[in-house]
């Protein structure tokens, strides 16, 4: 392929591309940050000198590094860091969710969704459980369903979910909406007001180190109850450690799971840098470099499975290919049997056009 043709950095893009080289260096063709997002290099500075002050027997403040995170991560999404839990899983704010569900009430899910948003409904066996194509989410909303549960963005291939469609939906039939925002959040813009509940793992788009994750929850704290409360979720933390916990935190620190502290003392420079760079150059970024990448599919004679408006590109019947590809230095994944490739602020031009010759040949 010809990597002299433009990219989607064509006009005066100084600051970011300045911000990305001195952050990123991989010495791969690393296009599986749907996988694993790569860490920058103030992340890495960062854990070494909260493992080597830990070592020296002077750890730092780690826990100044989870409100910090959690504060960025909160202004990411448009809310109040009050409405933002910190924690480190996905799989468990959605059982904390599933908890508070009354007995038969009515889930939708998205058929073949990410197991983390699905599976805690399916433990509970006393709710129902549907799913629908995810084309059709909003359509399959009907009277009774009490949550609609989705991925912003598919896992398995990309595709982006309707949600001003799903949400208007679920108001029309007084359902809550619950948003896994976990291959999306760092380069879709989302106002996470629009929505009862927002997870998301960070350790993907957001750069962060894996242990990081996030629960966004409405001003009244969504009816959930604080299952998993342990010292951190007191409203004086260190006046919690012993005994029942007397007071819980009156912001969504109550649903805080104890958190692991190396991992905040990275993220919170991870946060710090999707924030300067900001979302909306990160989405033009990686969708111009996904988008020469469907176009140069077609003129192999591949089409790829129809995600407008995502970065991550699914490709059916490549999927085998995945362990030739990494043997060549291009790092991507198999997901549901197809090649996925997912392009993020540290991939060029370049790295398309490598590993659409690669597929070429």
């Amino acid at each position: 392929m010809d990597g002299g043709r433009d990219g989607p950095h064509s006009g005066p893009m100084e600051t970011f591309e300045t911000l990305v080289r001195a952050e990123f260096a991989p010495k791969t063709t690393y296009l599986n940050s749907a996988t694993l997002g790569l860490l920058p290099a103030r992340t890495v500075e960062a854990l070494g000198t909260a493992v080597a002050a830990a070592a020296a027997g002077q750890p730092t403040d780690m826990f100044a590094d989870v409100e910090a995170a959690r504060a960025s991560f909160a202004r990411l999404m448009k809310v109040p860091d009050r409405r933002v839990a910190a924690g480190a899983s996905v799989a468990v704010y959605t059982g904390l969710i599933a908890a508070a569900l009354p007995e038969g009430a009515e889930v939708l899910t998205v058929e073949g969704d990410f197991s983390s948003l699905v599976n805690p409904f399916h433990v509970r066996r006393d709710l129902k459980v549907r799913s629908a194509p995810l084309e059709r989410v909003a359509e399959a909303v009907r009277p009774g369903t009490a949550l609609v549960a989705v991925s912003a963005a598919q896992s398995a291939d990309g595709r982006v979910a309707d949600l001003p469609a799903i949400r208007a939906a679920a108001r029309e039939h007084g359902a809550r909406v619950y948003v896994d925002a976990s291959q999306a959040a760092g380069w879709l813009d989302l106002d996470a007001n629009a929505y009862d509940y927002v997870s998301a793992v960070a350790f993907k788009w957001l750069l962060c180190p894996r242990g990081v994750a996030f629960l966004v929850v409405p001003d009244d704290l969504g009816g959930l109850d604080p299952l998993f409360a342990g010292w951190v979720a007191g409203e004086r933390p260190w006046d919690s450690c012993y005994g029942p916990v007397e007071e819980l935190a009156h912001s969504a620190r109550r649903f805080d799971e104890s958190p692991a502290l190396f991992c905040y003392a990275g993220a919170r420079r991870s946060l710090e840098l999707v924030e300067e760079i900001g979302v909306s150059a990160v989405r033009a970024h990686d969708l111009a470099l996904a988008d020469r990448f469907r176009a140069g599919l077609r003129s192999l004679g591949h089409e790829p499975v129809r995600a407008p408006g995502s970065p991550i590109v699914a490709v059916p019947g490549l999927g085998a290919r995945q362990g030739e590809l990494s043997a060549k230095g291009i790092e991507v994944s198999q997901r549901a049997g197809n090649l996925r490739a997912a392009f993020h602020l540290y991939n060029t031009p370049a790295d398309v056009d490598r590993l659409l010759d690669a597929l070429a040949g």
